[in-house]
This record gives structure tokens, C-alpha cells and sequence, in this order.
């Protein structure tokens, strides 16, 4: 932005003679300059001033690298004043700087990206890490560490597998810590966890004094959450942890985590002073940017205490600042093995400017800016900090950071981060091979060492005030007092839900100071949505109750597991269906029963026609045979040894027949017991479909969400329903038919069926719900709790508590739900197959008998020589054949055989006389 250029420039007045290589010269330049920005006091200063020139020397020690040229880093000690950072950099677009390395803070390089942007020069940073410094906007900026958006997913991860959900963070109001701190919330919310409170302190610059930071732990210290994120800077990072301690801050339940700026101090700090340092700071967890273990970077920690005097230890900072002059010089060995050469030229929008004795066409824009900017990002090495690479969006390859415990003796590393795999214990570059897995079972670190010595994990959060009682809203009913109630005389409160509720606080960890109070008059049911909402306005800090979880109250508030499963129902009245002498009938169907009997007599005239010629059994006068006929069918299902007396085609009839008779026999007495033992009911509501169908009108209890169910899901008109306040006013509607039937949670029903009679349940549960107590958005204490009531119901002692206040009943069997339509009737459509097979098999062997019988008639009954010479009428002959094939079907086989046999000995007698 050209205006910001000329703001920053009028506070200036350049002079001198400018240096400019002419365009076009073909000689290599005898220096290139790079100009360096930084604060020398500070702890980032002097590791990068040693870092930048080591890696100057190192560069310009093989004369062959550049080919004649010489690296020259041209510092400057901006003593932590932004005026004076924007001046020198103005200055160094005047001696011809090919880049600038820094600005050593996010503010900086805010301000004076825009005069890279304007001038062609590209800026490197590896302090200034802000999230928001994007390469859109600020093309000529670039970031040689990893942005913090890394590191702030880093630390968001963490509190996701320590199952954290509410943090604070404590900061610096700089663009830096601000920014992210901003993408920390970003990170945060996508996990379902958030920054309650966000501590901000003055700019590290201007903190001369603790008062600022304590009144900030002070009011930490009053609130709930007990995880501080602290992302600062060192100096004011010592401040706050030394405060903290002094506030007795740093003992048990507190987690801290400090960003990298506390490796950074410690790493840099004197051996011998180390363990009195992370003494006063154990169980501190901190982040280092990771950097793989390499020769170059043994080499170049090895001669850091030569480099430094012992002056100051190196951190990963250091090794940063050594690639970044690294990076530039290998991208100006790559402009100038081009063939390109450097140049500067004025920028001819600035000639215009008049600004009395303000030098500005002395400072000049990088002709081959662009170029070399390309040939920075695609920039490929292997360097003291690992592999360098940019990525498209300019971001560094494989961001990583060590996960640090700070220990009595010193630092502990408990694990890695890293943007491929997450949460592991193994390197990050053992990992970037394979396939990425980010499942919560392959999150790992090792153990930690808290605040206060301990190794269990905190559990992040305390009642806040320093212990004030919690108010808990309870309705104050009216009826079905069972669940909860006020016991008369006093002002306990008692009833199912606050039994499940007392027993579950017993089993947390920590004390739960509290108090109910009621909600209601008394008179009526509250309104449980009203109930509900007092929890997001204050009033209460938790609900216990008979509180249905309903989308509408989720989406407010937080609930517990279940403690007891729910939904709306439809009761209405009933009559009794087996108080009956025919009851017995009802387990067939009469078509069942049709065609039962009518099978019967259908095997019974099969196996007549299959036995009449050759058994004695089934001869005789017509009423006989009838009476065999019947008495053989029905006996078959008591005398199974019957078979026996029958040929084989009978014989295999009956066997299939009784094979189907003891199937239906077997599902009759089924069906029959569970008809007699179970109260089977009538009515003509059958369930909710028949309710929305219907016309009559519909009984609701007060304050019940069934209200607003019925009319905004099932579209049933207001006018047909009916409010009602107790079981009783239940009983009167329901027998005196003020309404055909009453919707109502299955807990109530139960209740209300227990003590009336004459009632039921119609159909099945239309909703799926549950009760659950309620509690703030986000409270840690809904998630404990909800531990706390599966530890109930695993151990028994849920039912327990269920049994105590509604097992209870004056009524037999009054929770049936059977319909007209009987489901334990057995109907015909069950077993049409049985008796298809079963008549399969008559047919078959009817067939087969009668084709026997026909063959034996055609061969043993021709006609007689004589009678064939008189030639009677076709219908005679046909009605004659018939009478003598029906009498011979009707004979028995003996004595057929007998009169065969002696009508063949006479023809043989004629024959021989």
C-alpha cells in the first residue's frame, strides 16, 4: 500500500549518496547485502546475531559458492522500538539489501511487509510467525519456521486427548500472541472444547512491573477452569510463572501450558542454573519446534559454545536463523548462476513526492525482487533444522514439535506432535512414510509429571468462587410426586430423580457443595422449558428432575446419560378379551379351523379310497364306513401306531398328515397357555395412528413437552386437547370419556397404570427419548456425572433406586398393549404350506392308485367272445363298463383275486374239453 509507504517515509529525512549497481553491468557485485533487524537484549536477539553470523562465515568460506561474491549480513539492534525497526528498514532499501531478515516481532512485520511488498524485497522471518501473515496478502513475506497455526493446533490437540473442554488463555496484546490466540479458539471449537476467558497483558515492552499480570491470576484464580495457555515472550513468561507461584497457583488441579517460548528460555539458560529454573516450574507442559536429529546439527551445537562465549545456550531459534542465511544464499547462488544480475533502480511513483529536505528517491526497488523471491520458495536443502522445502501455500513441509515436561532436573519429553500423524511417542520423521492416522486410538504421549508432583491426570476444572454452593433448580410438582417432592414439614427434598441424583454425586472424586431449590408453586406443574432456560440466564447451575432431553432444551443446554429411558406413549381404556368359556377357541382363526377340520375329513377319505379293497376295516355298511372314516382321521392325532394297519400309500399319507398335526397341535398349546397366563385387551384406540385418525379429543399432563409434540409433529388441532394435572384427573377423563385417550412419557404412564385399573398402553413408544439432569453449556460436571450414572447402572444400583419408588402396583397385567388384531392368534396364512404339502401328497397317492387299479381292471375284465358278437349302443356300453369298473373298485382285492383265479380254471377246462 503506496500511502502506508509515504506515512512511514515523512517521519524521516534521508541523505547521502546512494549506491546503485547501474543496469546492465556484467560484472558479479563485490558484496551482497543483507539487511538483519533485530533486538539484541532480548533472548531471540543474540541467538540469531550468533547464528547469522556463523552461517555469514560459512557461506563466504568457500569462495567457489558464489563465485567471487561475498554475503554481507548488515545487523541492526532495533532495541525493542518499533520506530526505530521501520527507519532502519528504510535505510536498508536504501543500501541496496537484496532481503531483510526479520522483523524480529509480528507488529513489525505487519508494518513493513508493505514496504517489501512496494519495493521488491523479499523479508524472511523466523520469529514473526502470525498466522495471519498470509502470503496473499503479504507476497513478499516469508515465514522460514513453522506459523503458529501449528503450534496452536498443536496445544489443541493436546487438550483434546487430556479431555480438557474449557481453557484460559493468558497473553500479550500483540498481533503475535493475539493472533494465536485467535486460531487457538478456531481450534478449539472444531473439537467441541473453547477458551472461557482470555487474560490479556500489556505489551511485553511496556510490563515493568507484576501488578498488571497478578490482578489477571487473581481473577484466574476465581473462575473454573484450571488449564492456562500462556503465549508470551520470555521476559514476561518468567514474570508470570514466578506470580503464579507466589499465588499458590502451581500446586495440584492447575495445568499450564507455555508455548515455545519457555523451551526457547530454558534452552538457552546456563546448565548450572537449569535445575533451580525448572524446579519452580514442574509440571509446566511446553512445545519446542522439532527438529530431527542430523550431523549438521551435532556439528553446529558442538561449536556453539565457541560461537557464543557461554554467553547463551542455543535454541531452536538459532538453528532457524542459521538456515534462513542459508535459504537466501543459495537463491542468490541461483539468480546470479542465471545470468541475471542484481540491480536497483529508483521507483518512479515516489519522484512526484515533494517533501521539503525528505530524500525519498534514495530508496531504491530490487529489479530482480520477483525472481529472487521465486528461487527463496523453491528452495530445497537440507539444513542444521531437517529438511527444507516450501509447500505451495508457503508453509514449511513437515511441521512438528516436541512435547516437553519440565521436570525438578530439568526437561522431559513426553512425546511429538506433528500436522501428519498427531499425538505419537515415535519421531515425527518415522512417521511422515506412512499413511496418516489421526484416530483417537493412535493419539499417544507418555506420562506427566503435574503441578504439584502428581501423576494423575488433572481433571482441569474447579467449582468456581472458591467453593460456592450450586444452586440446583427442582420443579415443584403437583402430581406423580414420586420423582420428586417435598417432604412435608420440611425442606428436603426427596422422590426417584434426586435419589439417582445423590447417589451419582457419591461417586465423583470431589465434593459437590449444593442446594436444591425449587421451582413452582406447587399448584401445578411447572413449565420444564422455563425450568431449563433459568440455566442460561444464571439463576441455577444445574437441573434435577424429571427433565425429558428434547432437541429444543439440547440445543441450550448440556444433559447426562439417561438415567431412565423414556418416550410419549398413548393410553386409554381397556376391556378384557380371555374372560371367557370359549377362549379356548381363540388361539385358530375360524378359517383355521375350517380348514383344519376340513383336512381331516380329507385325509380320512383319502386313506378310505386307498384301503376299502383290501382292508376289512374299512368295509362294511355305508354308516360304518363313515363312522371309520372319522373316528381313523381324528384318532390319527392320539394313535400314531395306526399307520401300521394301512398300505404303503396310506402309510405315507399319514405320515405326512400327522407330521402337520403335531406342528398345529404343538402352536396351539402355545398359543393357548400365553392366551390364559397373559391379559389380552381390547379397544378401539390401537395406537398413535389411530389417535391422529381420530376425532376424540386427547388428555396431556401440564407442563409436559407432549403438548407441542402433538400439535408441531402429529398436526393434531389444539381444540382436541386437554390438559390435565394428576393421575386422578387421568382416571375421571378417561372413564367418563372426556377424552378418548392421553399421551404421556412411559415413566408417568407406569406410574399412573400401577395405581388405576382398566387401562393400558395402545401401541408402541412413538418417540425415544430419556431423562437426564441439565447443566450449563459446556460444564465439565455433565460429562462426570454422566460417568457417574453408567458406574449406577453397571453396578445395580440404578434398578435399585427404580424399584424403591415405582415397582410398585394394585393392578394385574395392566401395561398389555394387545390390539383386537390378538398377535398370539394363529392364522391360516402360517401354515398354508403344511397343508399344501399334505395335499401334495393325497393327490399323489390317489393318482397312483387309481392308475393300479384302472390297469388292473383293463388287464383282468375283457369282454366275453359271445358278448361280443351282440354289439350294444356306445351309451350302453360306456354306462355298463362304469358299473362293472365301480363294482369291481368296490370288491375287495381277495375276492377279486379268488373269482379271477376260477374264472381262468374254467376258460382252461372249455378250452381242454
Amino acid at each position: 500500500m503506496f500511502w502506508v509507504l509515504a506515512l512511514l517515509s515523512s517521519f524521516i529525512v534521508l541523505s547521502g549518496d546512494v549506491i546503485v549497481l547501474s543496469e546492465g553491468a556484467s560484472s558479479r557485485p563485490h558484496h551482497i547485502n543483507v539487511g538483519a533487524i533485530f533486538s539484541l537484549s532480548t533472548l531471540y536477539g543474540q541467538v540469531a546475531d550468533i547464528a547469522m553470523k556463523a552461517a555469514e562465515d560459512d557461506v563466504n568460506s568457500d569462495p567457489t559458492f558464489l563465485n567471487g561474491s561475498k554475503l554481507r549480513i548488515l545487523m541492526y539492534d532495533a532495541k525493542r522500538n518499533g520506530f526505530l525497526s521501520i527507519m532502519k528498514a528504510l535505510q536498508f532499501m536504501e543500501t541496496d539489501s537484496v532481503a531483510i531478515i526479520g522483523p524480529q516481532t509480528s507488529i513489525m512485520a505487519h508494518v513493513l511487509s508493505y514496504l517489501g511488498n512496494e519495493l521488491n524485497v523479499p523479508m524472511c522471518s523466523f520469529t514473526a510467525l502470525d498466522p495471519t501473515l498470509s502470503p496473499l496478502q503479504f507476497p513478499f513475506f516469508v515465514q522460514t519456521a513453522p506459523s503458529d497455526l501449528f503450534l496452536m493446533r498443536a496445544v489443541a490437540e493436546m487438550i483434546t486427548y487430556y479431555g480438557w473442554s474449557d481453557v484460559i488463555a493468558l497473553y500479550n496484546d500483540d498481533d503475535n500472541s493475539r493472533n494465536g490466540v485467535t486460531s487457538l479458539g478456531d481450534e478449539l471449537e472444531g473439537r467441541r472444547c473453547k477458551i472461557s476467558y482470555k487474560a490479556v497483558l500489556p505489551l511485553d515492552v511496556v510490563i515493568g512491573s507484576p501488578r498488571e499480570i497478578v490482578d489477571e491470576l487473581v481473577k484466574i484464580q476465581g473462575m473454573e477452569s484450571r488449564v492456562i495457555i500462556v503465549n508470551t515472550f520470555p521476559k514476561t513468561g518468567r514474570m508470570i510463572f514466578k506470580e503464579a507461584k507466589r499465588l499458590g497457583m502451581m500446586g495440584r488441579g492447575y495445568v499450564w501450558i507455555a508455548t515455545t517460548w519457555m523451551t526457547s528460555l530454558l534452552d538457552s539458560a546456563n546448565p548450572l542454573s537449569l535445575p533451580k529454573v525448572a524446579k519452580s516450574l514442574t509440571g509446566v507442559l511446553t512445545l519446542r519446534i522439532h527438529t530431527p536429529e542430523s550431523r549438521k546439527k551435532r556439528d553446529f551445537a558442538a561449536r556453539w559454545k565457541k560461537l557464543s562465549n557461554g554467553t547463551v545456550g542455543l535454541n531452536v531459534y538459532g538453528l532457524y536463523a542459521y538456515d534462513t542465511v542459508w535459504i537466501i544464499a543459495r537463491a542468490v547462488k541461483s539468480l546470479l548462476d542465471s545470468g541475471a544480475n542484481i540491480s536497483f533502480s529508483s521507483d518512479s511513483r515516489l519522484n512526484h513526492l515533494k517533501g521539503g529536505t525528505l530524500n525519498l528517491a534514495a530508496l531504491s526497488m530490487f529489479d530482480q525482487g520477483q525472481q529472487f523471491l521465486d528461487y527463496i520458495v523453491e528452495t530445497k536443502m537440507s539444513g542444521v533444522t531437517g529438511p527444507v522445502e516450501f509447500l505451495p501455500d508457503r508453509s514449511m513441509i513437515q511441521p512438528a514439535y516436541d512435547i516437553i515436561n519440565v521436570v525438578g532436573d530439568g526437561l522431559r519429553q513426553i512425546g511429538y506432535w506433528s500436522n501428519h500423524s498427531g499425538l505419537s511417542v515415535i519421531p515425527p520423521e518415522l512417521l511422515f512414510s506412512k499413511p496418516s492416522n489421526r484416530s483417537s486410538s493412535n493419539q499417544h504421549l507418555k506420562n506427566v509429571t503435574w503441578p504439584g508432583g502428581g501423576s494423575v491426570t488433572p481433571r482441569g476444572w474447579v467449582f468456581p468462587d472458591n467453593g460456592r454452593r450450586l444452586r440446583i433448580g427442582v420443579p415443584n410438582r403437583a402430581s406423580f410426586k414420586d420423582f420428586v417432592s417435598k417432604v412435608n414439614g420440611s425442606n428436603q427434598i426427596d422422590g426417584y430423580s434426586i435419589n439417582v441424583f445423590e447417589a451419582a454425586v457419591k461417586l465423583l472424586s470431589y465434593p459437590v457443595p449444593h442446594e436444591f431449590v425449587l421451582f413452582g408453586d406447587g399448584l401445578k406443574n411447572p413449565n420444564y422449558n422455563d425450568l431449563v432456560n433459568n440455566l442460561t440466564t444464571g439463576v441455577f447451575d444445574a437441573v434435577v428432575g424429571d427433565i425429558a432431553i428434547v432437541t429444543k432444551r439440547t440445543r441450550i443446554v448440556d444433559f447426562t446419560q439417561p438415567y431412565i429411558e423414556s418416550g410419549l406413549v398413548v393410553v386409554a381404556p381397556v376391556t378384557k378379551l380371555n374372560d371367557t368359556p370359549w377362549a379356548f377357541l381363540r388361539p385358530f382363526t375360524p378359517p383355521m379351523w375350517a380348514v383344519t377340520a376340513a383336512f381331516f375329513l380329507i385325509v380320512g377319505s383319502v386313506i378310505w379310497i386307498l384301503e376299502h379293497r383290501i382292508n376289512d376295516e374299512f368295509r362294511g355298511p355305508p354308516r360304518r364306513q363313515i363312522v371309520t372314516i372319522l373316528w381313523f382321521s381324528f384318532s390319527t392325532m392320539f394313535f400314531s401306531h395306526r399307520e401300521n394297519t394301512v398300505s404303503t400309500l396310506g402309510r405315507i399319507v399319514l405320515l405326512i398328515w400327522l407330521f402337520v398335526v403335531l406342528i398345529i397341535t404343538s402352536s396351539y398349546t402355545a398359543s393357548l397357555t400365553s392366551i390364559l397366563t397373559v391379559q389380552q385387551l381390547n379397544s378401539p384406540i390401537k395406537g398413535v395412528d389411530t389417535l391422529i385418525s381420530s376425532s376424540g379429543r386427547v388428555g396431556f399432563q401440564v407442563g409436559s413437552y407432549a403438548e407441542n409434540y402433538m400439535i408441531d409433529e402429529l398436526n393434531i388441532a389444539r381444540s382436541r386437547l386437554v390438559a390435565l394435572g394428576s393421575p386422578k384427573e387421568y382416571a375421571t377423563a378417561l372413564q367418563n370419556g372426556t377424552v378418548a385417550a392421553i399421551v404421556d412419557e412411559r415413566p408417568y404412564v407406569d406410574l399412573f397404570l400401577s395405581e388405576f385399573c382398566g387401562f393400558a398402553i395402545r401401541g408402541q413408544e412413538f418417540t425415544r427419548s430419556g431423562w437426564g439432569f441439565a447443566f450449563p453449556r459446556d460444564s465439565p460436571l455433565a460429562v462426570d456425572m454422566s460417568t457417574a450414572i453408567l458406574g449406577l447402572s453397571e453396578a445395580g444400583k440404578l434398578q435399585k433406586i427404580h424399584d424403591k419408588w415405582l415397582s410398585k402396583s394394585n393392578c394385574s397385567n395392566v401395561n398389555g398393549s394387545a390390539s383386537d388384531d390378538d398377535p398370539e392368534q394363529l392364522k391360516l396364512r402360517s401354515f398354508w404350506g403344511l397343508f399344501l404339502l399334505c395335499g401334495i401328497a393325497c393327490f399323489i397317492a390317489l393318482f397312483i392308485y387309481f392308475f393300479m387299479i384302472v390297469r388292473d381292471f383293463c388287464n383282468h375284465h375283457k369282454k366275453p367272445e359271445e358278448e361280443e358278437a351282440t354289439v350294444p349302443s356306445p351309451e350302453v356300453s360306456r354306462s355298463k363298463t362304469l358299473q362293472t369298473f365301480l363294482a369291481y373298485f368296490d370288491e375287495k382285492e381277495a375276492e377279486s383275486s379268488r373269482r379271477l383265479k376260477r374264472k381262468r380254471n374254467d376258460d382252461l377246462s372249455l378250452k381242454s374239453s
